[in-house]
């Protein structure tokens, strides 16, 4: 069994897309570095062509930048997002590309990138063709399938869902929430244990514990940022930055005390909504956000977790483990349905991320593991069926709106699943395996195409 972990679910990247930026920026450089010793010094030409999702609505998530960075060696967790702009310009201007930032060849992303918006390759709709030449004959050739949260896969690793070496060997698997709640039962340990012992078994814990830190702090850091940057995002719908008008209305309402904001009951939601706001505002900027478990759905997990830490009292250990608890709910969506936008819609980004952050969330309140179990269920069931149909083909409307909406209905979940003990009628491999039906009947204009729903809002305006 091939185990998805922390470190697996939760990538440091730029945005907007994780599955159409910080996906073709990782198999762009797979790519060169996978040719081979002494290969990629023959190489005089790469093209690459780009498929369904990526081509309907790559422009507007960036890929085509994406596939440069990844050419030019760069990889999403060190790429200086603030120099982007001006790397792309240098490029384009010189028509010069160093790959892997050595071997220097002749391309410009306006004819070495081609969107297809006619065919589809096999396997997934966020479909790559990778090409290098040597003096005018075909050199390599290689699919690779973007599918979803920042996975890459080439043909062969796409009938097992996960790269090549990814495999790792854990005390307690599971492929199933039932199967992680017998193991729950039988060691007699709650969720976060269990989920410990096998991060454990794969790295030493301090190891886990720096990354698990490194998390938190990046996505909090993504929550500043973004309620302290006015302006218009870019990419041409001129849609105005509100995290930060939003966030001087709250402080200028209530005082804070020790930093920490004490709004009025009615008023608690909209704290968690800025939070959310915030982050992906700053992801359709192009900024520094961490895949949970998609950039689409980057706000949820994040802004669920500053409630955690700032009205519920979280502490270090508890967020390290509502970090650990949300990373196992994530592993089963993609495991048995998808978290992927282009193939399932919607409700496998924003639902699943509600679905993530309502268990971690959870647990940080001492829930029992079923009613961790419950909530995730709670959360994503009522995401079930939700269209991805971002207008213009940006990560803006509905997008940031709806990682608002996803994160209190994560909140509700918690809340409606701790008043029961747990017991419910419906589980939630049921309700992921509903979620994998319902996206396989979704038609594909609105699976991330802008062919379809909200998208065409703009079009009949």
């Amino acid at each position: 069994m091939s185990y998805l972990g922390c470190f697996d679910l939760f990538k440091i990247g730029i945005g907007p897309s994780s599955s159409h930026t910080v996906g073709p920026m990782r198999a762009a450089r797979r790519f060169l570095v996978e040719l081979g010793e002494g290969v990629i010094e023959k190489v005089t030409r790469v093209d690459v062509e780009l498929f369904g999702s990526l081509a309907h609505t790559g422009k507007g998530h960036a890929t085509d930048t994406a596939i440069v960075l990844g050419l030019s060696g760069k990889i999403p967790e060190d790429v200086d997002a603030s120099g982007v702009t001006a790397f792309i310009a240098g490029v384009t201007k010189a028509g010069r590309l160093a790959l892997l930032g050595s071997r220097e060849v002749a391309f410009s992303p306006l004819t070495h990138i081609r969107f297809n918006l006619r065919d589809l390759l096999p396997v997934h709709s966020n479909g790559m063709m990778f090409r290098a030449h040597a003096d005018g004959q075909l050199l390599a050739e290689r699919a690779m399938y973007s599918i979803g949260g920042g996975f890459v896969v080439d043909e062969d690793e796409a009938f097992v869902g996960t790269a090549r070496g990814d495999e790792h060997a854990v005390p307690y698997p599971f492929n199933s929430m039932k199967s992680l709640l017998a193991t729950c039962t039988a060691q007699s340990m709650t969720m976060a244990s269990v989920l410990r012992a096998n991060e454990d078994a794969l790295r030493p814990r301090a190891e886990t514990d720096e990354f698990l830190d490194r998390i938190a702090h990046t996505m909090f850091d993504c929550i500043d940022r973004g309620v302290a940057t006015e302006g218009t995002l870019p990419g041409g719908l001129n849609v105005p930055r509100r995290a930060y008008g939003i966030h001087q209305k709250l402080l200028a309402e209530h005082h804070c005390r020790s930093g920490l904001p004490h709004p009025m009951p009615h008023q608690l939601m909209d704290w968690v909504s800025v939070y959310a706001i915030a982050v992906n505002e700053e992801n359709a900027a192009g900024g520094r956000v961490v895949t949970a478990p998609t950039n689409g759905a980057a706000g949820v997990v994040p802004a669920v977790m500053r409630y955690a830490r700032d009205f519920c009292g979280g502490d270090q250990a508890q967020l390290r483990d509502y970090i650990l608890v949300a990373s196992a709910i994530g592993a089963l969506c993609k495991m048995n349905a998808s978290i992927s936008g282009a193939e399932v819609g919607c409700q496998g980004e924003v639902g699943s991320a509600a679905a993530m952050a309502a268990a971690g969330l959870a647990n940080v309140l001492g829930a029992s593991n079923e009613q961790i179990e419950n909530a995730a269920e709670i959360a994503l069931e009522h995401h079930l069926g939700m269209t991805c149909d971002p207008i213009g083909g940006l990560v803006q409307i509905p997008c940031i709106e709806r990682n608002a909406m996803g994160a209190i209905k994560a909140i509700s979940a918690t809340s409606l699943a701790m008043r029961g003990d747990g017991t419910h009628h419906v589980t939630l491999d049921q309700v992921i395996e509903t979620m994998r039906r319902t996206g396989a009947d979704m038609q594909t204009k609105y699976k991330e195409t802008s062919l379809g729903g909200l998208a065409l809002a703009a079009v009949e305006c």
